[in-house]
């Protein structure tokens, strides 16, 4: 059975994501349908209703959500929102630092803090190392979540 799982980050680390979000069983879903910071940035202008219905489509039929840590994540309004409202319906979470992820020039980038939403909803954060470890991952905060 696949797993539809939304996956939360920085948009500056789309290229790290897109390697993170190769995972077996899992149909990775674009955070809040935007592939580019530019995308985000449009809707921002079009007010506060308008991310949170795309949040909200974002998240259909999901069970899970994973946040993907960088410097900066934690202090993201887009990825803070997408962690509340997938709490509120229910979600799963995983929070996973992917700052040793090189992206395509090689670079690393800096471990950032995971949300405070994390640990507070009894979760837990992870560093990154390969796609089997992030799928347990996943599975164990369904199964946490009841799904």
């Amino acid at each position: 059975m696949t797993r539809r799982v939304l996956f939360s980050f920085d948009y500056e680390q789309l290229d790290r994501v897109n390697q993170v979000r190769e995972v077996p069983g899992v149909e990775a879903v674009a955070a809040a349908g935007f592939d580019s910071a530019s995308a985000w940035d449009e809707a921002e202008k079009q007010g506060v209703p308008v991310i949170e219905r795309l949040i909200d489509e974002s998240l259909e039929d999901t069970t899970v959500t994973v946040i993907c840590i960088t410097q900066g994540t934690g202090a993201s309004e887009l990825v803070n929102q997408q962690i509340d409202r997938s709490l509120a319906r229910g979600n799963g979470l995983v929070a996973v630092r992917i700052h040793r992820v090189k992206d395509a020039d090689g670079n690393a980038t800096e471990l950032g803090a995971s949300p405070p939403q994390i640990e507070n909803s009894g979760y837990q954060t992870y560093d990154y190392r390969k796609p089997a470890s992030l799928a347990k991952w996943i599975e164990a905060a369904a199964k946490r979540a009841g799904h």
